[in-house]
């Protein structure tokens, strides 16, 4: 399912225009978005939690010449799925 489906799919179960329906899901992720920024994290009960994941620098190697590499720190989204998502699974 992509984004345009998801809108369609919210604006029938909610009985809205699609319009309205992707101005919703925009607020929704970019709430979730500044909450990830600040560095909070964020869980949705039954669905499950956003969190940000540090990542240590590390070596790496360069596929095509062998030369080794410093690969930098960073941060990525982690996500832990809640028991109702898994249960439905």
């Amino acid at each position: 399912m992509n984004k345009a489906e998801l809108i369609e799919a919210v604006a029938d179960a909610t009985d809205t225009s699609k319009a309205e329906a992707s101005r919703t899901l925009d607020a929704v992720l970019d709430s979730i978005s500044g909450a990830l920024s600040n560095g909070d994290s964020v869980a949705l009960v039954g669905f499950g939690t956003f969190n940000v994941r540090e990542r240590a620098a590390r070596m790496g190697r360069n596929p095509a010449t062998g030369e080794t590499i410093q690969i930098a720190a960073s941060k990525g989204v982690g996500f832990k799925a809640g028991k109702s998502l898994k249960d439905s699974l």
